[in-house]
């Protein structure tokens, strides 16, 4: 992390986000500190607070005064939610639009990720 061209806030914000999605920070525990992701990654904590204020402007986490920041109840479905929309709007729509230009239905795109389905690398599977 911390590397991949995106800007260096927004790393930290998907970094929190995937924890959530992935289940190792639930819903309603306290998401790490401004200043422990600060000390993590060897960042200012303004940058990480930046993050972190993101996911509050989602309605990610949300602010207990004098505590700390918490992942708020229905967070993982919500970014379950919003990178599912992405990932059609990444993926899919291009696939389906190569398939038209080739005649392809959708069975036979389904047809074909079933084959390639199959013949992934077993870590590779779904």
């Amino acid at each position: 992390m911390i590397d991949d061209g995106r800007a260096i806030f927004q790393q930290i914000a998907d970094s929190v986000a995937d924890s959530i999605v992935d289940g190792s920070l639930g819903e309603e525990t306290r998401a790490p500190s401004t200043n422990e992701l600060a000390a993590f990654y060897r960042i200012n904590p303004a940058t990480a607070a930046k993050g972190i204020n993101l996911l509050v402007e989602q309605g990610v986490l949300y602010k207990k005064r004098g505590v700390g920041m918490f992942v708020a109840d229905g967070a993982r479905a919500a970014l379950r939610r919003r990178r599912r929309e992405a990932f059609a709007d990444s993926y899919l729509t291009p696939l389906l639009t190569e398939a038209h230009r080739l005649g392809l239905t959708p069975d036979d795109v389904i047809t074909l990720i079933n084959e390639r389905s199959s013949t992934a690398p077993e870590g590779d599977r779904p």
